[in-house]
């Protein structure tokens, strides 16, 4: 990374990743709707149809269905609304953003035997973004319970003072590397907690292992937390298709994942008890800040195998197996915080400001993602157009942090297997065709993940659109929605309050289709 220059040329190392956990899991396990505007506007129900060069990543036996040749384009604008309450505070962010969403081409061969079974074979490669991962959102309220300090307790309570307490010429960036490398993420956590004087020892013995907080808050701590996330994760497949007789059309890809995370979290404190008279408590603490940056990049791999069979003149039927995703990732983070305090006359001292100039380099993990099969069903109304619909069966229970043998990976690998859930999606799709024109509409049900849906809500959505055939070029418009209600953690220990979210996706997509 460039910034290395910048920063540390020793940059850090670790054994411990950044305390990865299931929202990470559920992160790169799951997809968005995505395809051309055609796809979309039926809500990709799309597993019995093929012909459509973004089809092929739903079923690959959709390139065998195809005529001739055919190259396609997509791109779209990508619009989330955050809706939050977080202890009755109400607040609410927008984002847009355009994007390519897809592109590709088909290529066909037929065959000229005209004895063999054989029709023909066909070749493609495709491109989708499977999940768009800008978004920005603020989340304000008081929190009764619990701040900061809670965070840095979870982690502090345990370790040696004698760790945390600077060395004579030591630095900063010295002693949050060392942590780092020897002891892990959470020996840095309770650093940044005691350099700042939000936690303090229980005792200046350096074997002292018990933290207390410097915060009081006995009528609630005011939090404002600011999350920004860029970033997708794309999918790229390669494609081998083939049709026997009239009525069988088998399909392979091959697929390569690629992960581009970036997410920035911000929350201050402020409201904390303060100093009226020397006899009466307050808070040692009056202001607080905590800032992460995290990078995360990953490269995956996984393989399809299709087939759409033509039952009479107007029937098809669809089956995909979806083998799991084997990524290896990387995280890079930076982080920092501060702390302003008083003294026993309520003056305040300058602020402590802890700000690492380290970039935590921590060393590759591997995840593999659940896999998932599909029955599709479609019934064709001649050239006046067809009704289809899709049915998706994917455990995310079977998510898996690897090596499994790691301490760290093993516990949370049994949180996912005891929290999450086999989820069901629904999608059924319809096209009427007016001679050149094409009306198209849609509507998907996605389950929840969760065992407990009141951490996640299933996701609904609809959708629709048109398209117009010029001969040689078809033009597709598609409009889509979907809403889900969810919930957000601030952070993994300590301060675990949850915010209750609702997402509103929307996004319109332009793609335009050449035969060749």
């Amino acid at each position: 990374m460039k910034k290395f220059a910048l920063l540390l040329a020793t940059a850090l190392t670790a054994s411990i990743a950044t305390a990865q956990d299931i929202n990470d899991a559920l992160r790169y396990s799951s997809t968005e709707l995505s395809g051309s505007a055609r796809v979309r506007a039926m809500s990709g129900a799309f597993g019995a149809l093929g012909g459509d060069v973004s089809a092929i990543s739903i079923n690959p036996a959709g390139s065998a269905v195809f005529v001739t040749s055919e190259i396609g384009l997509t791109i779209g604008n990508y619009s989330t609304q955050n809706e939050n309450n977080f202890f009755n505070t109400l607040t609410s962010e927008n984002n847009d953003r355009f994007d390519l969403s897809q592109g590709g081409f088909v290529f066909v061969l037929n065959n000229t035997d005209t004895d063999s079974d054989w029709k023909k074979l066909s070749f493609g490669v495709n491109y989708d973004l499977t999940n768009n991962y800008s978004n920005s959102n603020f989340i304000a309220g008081i929190n009764p319970n619990n701040g900061i300090d809670q965070y840095f307790l979870a982690y502090a309570n345990g370790i040696e003072l004698s760790n945390l307490d600077l060395l004579q010429n030591e630095s900063i960036d010295d002693l949050y590397q060392y942590l780092g490398e020897y002891y892990g993420f959470g020996a840095q956590q309770a650093f940044l907690g005691y350099q700042s004087y939000i936690i303090d020892p229980l005792t200046t013995d350096t074997d002292n292992t018990t933290y207390i907080s410097n915060a009081m808050y006995s009528n609630g701590v005011d939090q404002e937390y600011s999350l920004e996330t860029k970033g997708a994760s794309r999918k790229f497949s390669f494609n081998f298709g083939a049709q026997y007789k009239d009525f069988l059309h088998l399909g392979l890809n091959l697929n390569s994942h690629v992960i581009d995370y970036k997410k920035s979290t911000y929350l201050s404190e402020i409201g904390f008890d303060p100093y009226v008279n020397s006899s009466q408590p307050y808070s040692a603490i009056q202001e607080t800040g905590f800032e992460n940056y995290l990078e995360v990049y990953g490269n995956g791999f996984s393989f399809q195998l299709g087939t759409i069979i033509k039952v009479g003149d107007h029937l098809r039927l669809g089956a995909v197996y979806d083998s799991p995703t084997w990524y290896n990732i990387d995280e890079e983070l930076t982080q920092g915080v501060f702390g302003v305090s008083i003294d026993e006359n309520g003056d305040e001292y300058n602020p402590d400001v802890i700000y690492p100039n380290i970039v935590n380099v921590y060393e590759t993990y591997r995840l593999k993602t659940p896999g998932k099969l599909t029955g599709s069903l479609a019934y064709v109304f001649g050239k006046q157009g067809l009704l289809s619909f899709d049915y998706s069966r994917k455990d995310y229970s079977n998510i898996k942090f690897k090596p499994t043998n790691d301490p760290d990976f093993r516990s949370e690998n049994q949180v996912i297997s005891n929290t999450l859930a086999v989820a069901n999606t629904y999608r059924v799709g319809g096209e009427y065709r007016i001679e050149q024109l094409s009306l198209r509409a849609g509507y998907r049900l996605e389950e929840s993940p969760y065992k407990n849906t009141a951490l996640m809500g299933d996701l609904t959505g609809y959708s629709f659109g048109l398209g117009y055939d010029f001969g040689g070029t078809k033009l597709d418009i598609s409009y889509d929605r979907a809403e889900q209600d969810n919930t957000y953690q601030l952070y993994s220990v300590g301060l675990t309050d949850r915010a209750a979210v609702n997402n509103v996706f929307q996004n319109i997509m332009l793609t335009v289709n050449f035969k060749l």
